[in-house]
């Protein structure tokens, strides 16, 4: 499965370091009031897509990256274990942009290429796999325009 998310550090605010900081295990947590909660954390996904539709790839995807949390699929406990996380430089309230899109479905594309048993049913949003807790990618993320082209 794939499971889309959405990140910026602080809250709405793009182009910073922290994201990259955040996945490499470097964040300075004193840097900004909002990051307090993060102090500690282990997280990671497999791949960052900025705004301007840049991916940055920080754990392979046959790895485990530690982008769920408490979730379920299909009635499997634990995604992290079989999922692979993409996170969309945004907020669950932001419009994605075009260039966002654009390197989505590509990525989407080579994985569903590389992995015969995945299938477009199986990219689903973070809030699918955890309702209790989580939102994103958000009412603004465009499940149409993200599918596009993936023979659904």
């Amino acid at each position: 499965m794939v499971v889309i998310h959405c990140i910026s550090l602080p809250q709405g605010r793009y182009g910073t370091p922290y994201v990259d900081d955040l996945f490499q295990g470097r964040l300075d947590t004193s840097v900004h009031p909002s990051f307090a909660d993060l102090s500690g954390v282990r997280v990671s996904a497999h791949v960052v897509i900025d705004r301007r539709g840049r991916c940055v790839q920080y754990v392979p995807f046959d790895q485990r990256a530690w982008h769920a949390g408490v979730s379920q699929w299909n009635r499997r406990q634990g995604c992290n274990d079989f999922g692979i996380g993409i996170e969309l430089e945004g907020t669950e309230t932001s419009t994605y942009t075009a260039r966002q899109y654009r390197s989505l479905n590509r990525l989407l594309a080579a994985l569903l290429e590389r992995y015969p048993r995945l299938h477009p049913g199986a990219i689903v949003g973070h809030c699918e796999i955890a309702p209790q807790r989580k939102r994103d990618p958000g009412p603004k993320f465009d499940w149409v325009r993200c599918l596009q082209g993936l023979d659904c």
